[in-house]
This record gives structure tokens, C-alpha cells and sequence, in this order.
């Protein structure tokens, strides 16, 4: 008689849960990281001139390549660490401590506009637009800010509150676009954000945005009591938009998992027809869509400008707008990734600018790192079949059914 069959052991619990840990997109996250610290590490390597000079006499002596090579790589993420989380060489705990709270302060206009750019992503549309509705949000808020004087607590509400009707306004024109004529959110987005720049630059030459006996196109400064309070004191920038990002996290959080309208939001990204069929209106949602986007990212305007920047300027919004996009694709468009994707964002900037100047790394390193981290984390199989990684569950389940 054949043998009965041997019943498979059940997995370990411990082994079930590594193998959903490295194999899903916390793992597949981290790795991309890791993999873009490398190849980092190269680069910085490559450039560095004493590599390069102990790389003449490689096949002499190769440990002295080896060697310069790696406190070159060991020497600029050290000082990247020091100059984005925690410098151990400070003389007082603040001083320690100031480069988290800088990076948090960096990171925190970036985490507001990232969720906006996420919700529009969650629902099928790719808002590019987050630059301009940054832009109009901070104007709208500045000019509140430095225009009317009200009691602390109202001026700086209503300054916010205005950043956000600013950045819903600028982003409900492509939405109502999208859904009357079928215009395509990314171009009528992108094209906003060149007419949201130029308009702010026409703004900074009339008197009411110009700060007086200026020559240059600044506007007068937000008024203190319009201004984000610090959380630490003068001894760092941190200031109260870092609990305005928390909360922010924590709406979107509920807004896309317990609300109904988050529910019809992820239905038209999953299936706008089927959606239409269950009787969501399609128009109506992709205009909530942009205003819910734009919102957010004249929120982070908003904050932006009342807690850092304090006043009005050509370049206020910087690259925050594109920036925003690649922390939504960092953080799957999840808020809790974003979270940790903008303070990761933030430390890179912060720390790369130290880097560049405690060690002469060039600062495009630090970009080239991002942009691999997208390239990477855009890319999961890539990345699995880099670290031999098994394939999801879900993944086979899928290709099964096909």
C-alpha cells in the first residue's frame, strides 16, 4: 500500500509574519532605501579625490582604494546623520537634538502637501499641480497674515484657513475642468502652476504686496499674531504646523478609511465605471477629489509661510510641489508612509547640505539618492529579484486567477 501523503507542517507564526514583513511594501520600502544608500556609496566613492588618487596604484596596494573608499562613504553619511537626526559632537542637548527638529521642520509642509497629492492619487487622479495650489495657498494666507491686524489666536485661524481656500479654489478649476470637458488634470494642473508663479510675481510689484522702502519683490512680514508659535523655543524653527501635519495624517487616515466619502473617492479610483453603475456620481467626486487636494496642499502653504518663511516671495514654494509628489509615491499614498516618508525626505535635504560642507560630498549625491529611492520603491519586482525576495501571496494569487 502507497504510503499516506505527509501533512505539510503549518508555517511558524514568526516565519509568517518575516516573510510578510520583507516581501510587502514595508520591506520592499526599506530595502529601496537601503539599495539607494549603496549605490550613494559608489557615487560618493567614485568622487571623492582621495579615492581616486589611491585608485592610480589599485593593483600596488588595493586595501589603500579600499580603505579611502570607505571612510570617504563612512564619513559623508556620518555627517548626514549628524546634520539630520543627531549630532553626538554638540556641547549641549539642544544643539544634539536641533538637526531632528530641523528636519522635522523641513519635513512638515512636505508631509501636508504630500496627502493631498495622495488623495488625488487614491481616486485616480494624478494632481501634478501641488506646486501652484502651494503657492496660492501661501499667498492667500500671507496676505492675511500681513495685511489685517486681529486677535492672535483668530488672525493665525483665519490665515490658515484662507491658505486652504486658496490651494481648493486653484485646484476645483481642474477639477470642475476634468469633470465639464474632459480635460486631462495633468496638463490643466502643470499649466496652473506656471500661472499660479507668474501671478504671484505680478502680486510682489503692486503696493499692497510689497514691503516698504524694498527694492526687491518681498511682502511685509507676517504679524506675530498670525505667525505658528515655536514648540522648542528660539533655540530651534520647529514650530505648532509639525501637530497641523499630525492632524493632517490623521484626517486623511479617516477621511479615505471611515468616511463615506472617502469610500466613494476609493471606488472611482478602482473602477470609476463600475462606480458609475452603483450611482456615484463621477463628476461631482472627481471635483470633491481636487478641492480635497488642493485643500491640503494650501494648507501646507499656509503653514509653510506662517511658520517658516514669514513673508512672501518669488520663490516661496521653492520645489515643495514636486517634492510633495515623490513623498506620496515613497509612501504609497498611505498616510502613515507619508508620515515617515517626509521626515525621511527632510532628512535627506537637511542632511545633504551638512554633508556637503563637513566633507565636500556634492549635494547632487543626495538627489541622485532620492531619486533612486522613487526609482526603486516604483519598482518592487526590481527590488525582489535584487534580494532574492519571495514573491507576495497576494501576487501569486493573482497570477493564479489570471
Amino acid at each position: 500500500m502507497p504510503e499516506p501523503e505527509k501533512t505539510k507542517a503549518p508555517e511558524d507564526r514568526g516565519e509568517r509574519a518575516l516573510r510578510e514583513i520583507v516581501s510587502g511594501d514595508i520591506g520592499v520600502s526599506v530595502l529601496a532605501f537601503v539599495l539607494a544608500l549603496l549605490i550613494g556609496g559608489l557615487l560618493i566613492a567614485f568622487t571623492n579625490p582621495d579615492v581616486t588618487a589611491a585608485a592610480h596604484y589599485f593593483f600596488a596596494k588595493p586595501m589603500d582604494t579600499i580603505t579611502a573608499a570607505w571612510n570617504a562613504v563612512w564619513d559623508a553619511y556620518a555627517a548626514m546623520f549628524r546634520g539630520a537626526v543627531y549630532n553626538g559632537q554638540a556641547d549641549t542637548f539642544q544643539k544634539a537634538i536641533r538637526p531632528l527638529t530641523e528636519t522635522m521642520t523641513v519635513a512638515t509642509p512636505l508631509i501636508i502637501a504630500a496627502l493631498g497629492v495622495a488623495v488625488g492619487f487614491r481616486a485616480g487622479l494624478f494632481n501634478i499641480g501641488a506646486q501652484g495650489q502651494i503657492i496660492l495657498g501661501a499667498t492667500v494666507g500671507g496676505y492675511i497674515g500681513f495685511t489685517y491686524s486681529l486677535p492672535a489666536g483668530v488672525h493665525l485661524l483665519l490665515a490658515l484657513l484662507g491658505g486652504v481656500l486658496g490651494g481648493a479654489i486653484w485646484a476645483g478649476i481642474a477639477g470642475v475642468l476634468k469633470a465639464r470637458t474632459g480635460a486631462h488634470e495633468v496638463i490643466v494642473t502643470i499649466m496652473l502652476n506656471y500661472v499660479a508663479l507668474y501671478l504671484l510675481a505680478y502680486l510682489l510689484t503692486t503696493d499692497k504686496f510689497t514691503r516698504a522702502g524694498s527694492n526687491q519683490p518681498t511682502s511685509p512680514g507676517v504679524k506675530e499674531t498670525a505667525q505658528l508659535p515655536l514648540l522648542l523655543g528660539d533655540w530651534s524653527r520647529l514650530h505648532a504646523g509639525f501637530i497641523v501635519a499630525i492632524l493632517a495624517s490623521i484626517f486623511v487616515w479617516w477621511l479615505m478609511t471611515r468616511s463615506v466619502l472617502g469610500f466613494r473617492f476609493r471606488a472611482v479610483g478602482s473602477n470609476p465605471h463600475a462606480s458609475r453603475t452603483a450611482g456615484i456620481g463621477i463628476p461631482t467626486t472627481i471635483v470633491l477629489v481636487m478641492l480635497v487636494s488642493g485643500a491640503l496642499a494650501g494648507l501646507a502653504g499656509g503653514v509653510h509661510i506662517l511658520g517658516t518663511e514669514h513673508q512672501l516671495t518669488g520663490g516661496i514654494a521653492g520645489s515643495l510641489g514636486f517634492d510633495a509628489i515623490t513623498v506620496a509615491l515613497l509612501g504609497r499614498s498611505r498616510p502613515l508612509g507619508i508620515f515617515f516618508a517626509g521626515l525621511l525626505y527632510g532628512g535627506l535635504n537637511v542632511g545633504g547640505r551638512v554633508m556637503e560642507a563637513a566633507t565636500g560630498t556634492p549635494i547632487d549625491i543626495v538627489l541622485v539618492i532620492q531619486a533612486l529611492v522613487v526609482l526603486f520603491i516604483a519598482a518592487p519586482p526590481l527590488v525582489r529579484a535584487i534580494f532574492r525576495l519571495p514573491t507576495p501571496r497576494t501576487a501569486v494569487a493573482k497570477g493564479a486567477a489570471a
